[in-house]
């Protein structure tokens, strides 16, 4: 009976340890919860991939701009008989390099690949007017560069009031002011020569 009674104690510990692994199983399912985090993170990622498609169109178009405003320029400085055209030809230079460089920058942080040459458009405009010269290429110049400031002004205008990319964003900010300064100052300069548009 003693022993019959050791082997039925016995039988019941073994009982509850039997049962004690599955209660590990509830345990399990946390590392399922891994997997989700770094899809959570992928928005963070995908931010910084890059600027949007129309942010990443208005950087290319600004460098373009800002190489034909650079060209157009230095021409102005070489053909200009006027003073006060070659002055403004100068500053236009000067600052046209400062935007032009850090637009580089903006560029570069967000993979954007940027023209190596100004486009036709720019390219037709800089050939028509190295083909003037003295007070005839002074009034062209300054029409030229009073259409596409206004243009410039209202196109920075929009990305730096718009909710895009931060940095595409800063740039247009910043350059902003400075668009401004060129255009009243060619704006002066127009009326003050009675600048037309040049004929296509």
């Amino acid at each position: 009976m003693l022993i019959q009674t050791l082997i039925v104690a016995s039988a019941l510990i073994a009982g509850p340890q039997a049962q004690t692994p599955p209660r590990a199983t509830p345990e399990t399912p946390r590392p399922v919860q891994d997997p989700a985090t770094p899809t959570a993170e992928k928005p963070h990622t995908d931010h910084a991939a890059g600027a949007t498609g129309a942010d990443a169109a208005f950087v290319k178009k600004a460098a373009d701009g800002g190489m034909a405003e650079v060209a157009l320029a230095k021409l102005a400085q070489e053909k200009a008989s006027n003073a006060d055209v070659k002055s403004f030809a100068a500053t236009l230079e000067k600052d046209h390099t400062a935007a032009n460089d850090e637009l580089k920058e903006v560029a570069s942080k967000k993979n954007i690949t940027l023209p190596a040459s100004p486009s036709k458009n720019h390219q037709a405009l800089h050939d028509k007017l190295a083909k003037l010269s003295g007070a005839e290429f002074d009034k062209a110049y300054v029409s030229a560069m009073l259409e596409d400031h206004q243009k410039d002004v209202r196109e920075f205008a929009r990305v730096s009031s718009a909710s895009g990319d931060a940095d595409v964003k800063a740039f247009a900010t910043k350059t902003l002011p400075t668009l401004k300064d060129h255009l009243k100052h060619v704006q002066d300069l127009s009326k003050s020569m009675g600048a037309k548009k040049p004929t296509s």
